[in-house]
């Protein structure tokens, strides 16, 4: 199909062009419509940049976070494990090398704090191994002399996971950094755990293949901590979730054994399949150092539309007709609420997609091989969601970087919302039909407490509401200008008790870390979590029952080698 080849669209806002082919056939002119994108503004999201840290927008308030041991007194150190001592520094210098450890507070300072600023633990020490059999003696080492480490990716994760509490050693993988091998014809990748995601993802796109996982911190995190707490990401529609990818894994366990699975083949039914343990486990039964996964192709056609709609009714509507219409190419299908976009543009300062304001929005994705036959799909789907008054108003992008943009005001809303200190985030699977329920309960509890407002002196900003519609997970983020015991107290446990009654997940994609883990009962019945303690205790016989952190004990035993140890990338 012939596409609009104009420069800009005279059409005015909601009004088809109706002088060019990108009119809609049957579809009156002067009714809302879609129309191609003619402005490629868009917030300065972090994607796309390949850098060591999640970076802040310009004018976001920098906190620093205070001691997490503060901030939750209730958490105690077990006296059972040792301090570091010099001799202790020695031993790990000559394992290590000068250039595989860091020891300068202000050098370790970045690796005790999390990139949000909410926790902060109190290491002296972070160790950067070149290898698996680096990582295997420093375990060793450590088990024996009952030292506790916490391992460390990209530091993106965003539930307390990846940084230490106490005086945990670091465990940094990011001198993990090789891609080994490539199978051009099967798809198969194999590299270490310290690759970056988007430099894995520009070296399979350079050979006409996709990683099959996106986050909007790609530019940071690492794939190891991908793996580690199974992240979803925003093509998880598309691609599935990492225990289908994963074809093999090779990890370090609590005793320094070196697990070798690294299996690059689709079929192995040989026994019990121990990667998938690993998958998600957030580094509590052994740290993964090297991933075989299974790669895609990419596709060659991408179309990115942008819609407004009036209710999240309509956007359970659009959502169907999209699975029925768009099937095979349908990538990627982004819920927004209204006020996230206002945020994002409130902090960014850019022209949105839409002149006019929504109470949603949602981004939709379609990925395939044949561009012409992929955007008649599209526009066949605009006009009909259109025409039923589903959508209100739209635009598609007309190249890659406007799809690009697009994608940015979806991508915005986590590094926007926290423009002003703080996120309270709770990353969670509900059934669709109450998904956005959640938002507007907690939204009415917190105004309810008098904590939300344009004032200083109120702590809570707004609570907003976006996330994965195609596979019912959303993010509730509830921005603050200071993190607050009050605002805490409004939260939690409400927020885990609701999510129970309608059956959910506490936890989707972000792990459980340290914010989450005495919540797990609210997802998990007691007989699971007496398997997973069973699972835990086979890994890591020697750590039982003894943690770090004295957390509730209805918890799943966070702990690796003597260690109160959670992964993150």
């Amino acid at each position: 199909m012939a596409r609009c080849s104009r420069a800009i669209c005279s059409a005015p806002l909601r009004t088809l062009c109706g002088t060019c082919s990108c009119v809609g056939k049957g579809i009156r002119r002067g009714i809302p419509g879609w129309r191609p994108w003619t402005a490629a503004s868009a917030p300065r999201a972090s994607r796309g940049l390949a850098t060591s840290a999640p970076r802040l927008l310009a004018g976001t308030r920098r906190r620093d976070a205070a001691l997490t041991a503060e901030t939750y007194p209730h958490l105690k150190r077990d006296g059972r494990f040792a301090r570091l001592t010099e001799e202790h520094v020695k031993h790990f210098r000559a394992l290590v090398g000068s250039e595989g450890m860091i020891d300068a507070a202000s050098d370790v300072e970045p690796f005790n704090e999390d990139w949000m600023h909410k926790y902060r633990g109190q290491s002296g020490l972070v160790l950067r191994p070149r290898s698996t059999e680096q990582v295997s003696a420093i375990l060793k080492y450590c088990n024996q002399e009952r030292l506790a480490v916490v391992p460390q990716g990209g530091n993106t994760g965003l539930v307390g996971g990846s940084v230490p509490v106490f005086d945990e050693i670091v465990i940094s993988l990011s001198r993990l950094n090789k891609i080994h091998s490539f199978d051009a014809v099967g798809g198969s990748l194999v590299l270490d755990a310290g690759c970056i995601l988007q430099v894995a993802d520009q070296y399979l796109a350079q050979r006409g293949y996709i990683f099959p996982l996106d986050l909007g911190a790609k530019g940071s995190c690492q794939v190891g901590g991908n793996v580690a707490t199974n992240a979803g990401g925003l093509r998880l529609l598309r691609y599935g979730s990492l225990h289908g990818s994963v074809l093999g894994l090779e990890a370090v366990l609590p005793d320094g054994t070196i697990m070798d699975d690294l299996c690059t083949l689709r079929k192995n039914n040989t026994g019990y399949d121990v990667k998938q343990l690993l998958i998600g486990s957030e580094g509590t039964i052994g740290i993964i150092t090297k991933i075989a996964i299974h790669c895609p192709q990419r596709s060659p056609a991408v179309n990115v539309a942008f819609l407004g709609l009036e209710s999240y009714a309509k956007a359970q509507q659009a959502f169907r007709e999209a699975k029925s219409q768009l099937s095979e190419i349908l990538s990627a299908f982004e819920l927004m609420d209204g006020t996230s976009q206002r945020l994002v543009k409130r902090v960014g300062q850019e022209k949105a997609p839409l002149e006019a304001e929504y109470p949603f929005y949602c981004l939709v994705e379609t990925s395939g091989s044949n561009g012409d036959h992929d955007y008649e799909k599209l526009e066949s789907f605009l006009q009909h969601v259109m025409g039923q008054d589903v959508v209100m108003d739209g635009v598609v992008a007309q190249d890659a970087t406007q799809a690009k943009a697009l994608w940015g005001w979806r991508e915005g809303i986590p590094e926007s919302i926290g423009h002003w200190g703080g996120v309270y985030k709770y990353d969670v699977s509900v059934p669709l039909s109450d998904m956005y329920s959640l938002v507007e309960d907690v939204k009415a509890r917190v105004q309810e407490a008098g904590l939300m407002g344009e004032s200083d002196s109120q702590p809570v900003v707004d609570v907003v509401g976006y996330g994965h519609m195609g596979d019912s997970n959303l993010h509730l983020n509830v921005a603050v200008r200071r993190y607050d015991e009050e605002v805490e107290k409004v939260l939690e446990p409400y927020v885990y008790e609701w999510i129970e009654q309608k059956r959910g997940s506490i936890s989707a994609e972000h792990g459980l870390g340290l914010a989450k883990k005495k919540y797990i009962r609210h997802s998990r019945s007691p007989s699971m979590l007496g398997l997973m303690r069973q699972v835990k205790t086979l890994f890591d016989p020697v750590s039982r029952p003894r943690i770090l952190c004295a957390l509730a004990s209805r918890a799943v035993l966070y702990s690796l080698c003597c260690v109160n140890c959670r992964g993150r990338g």
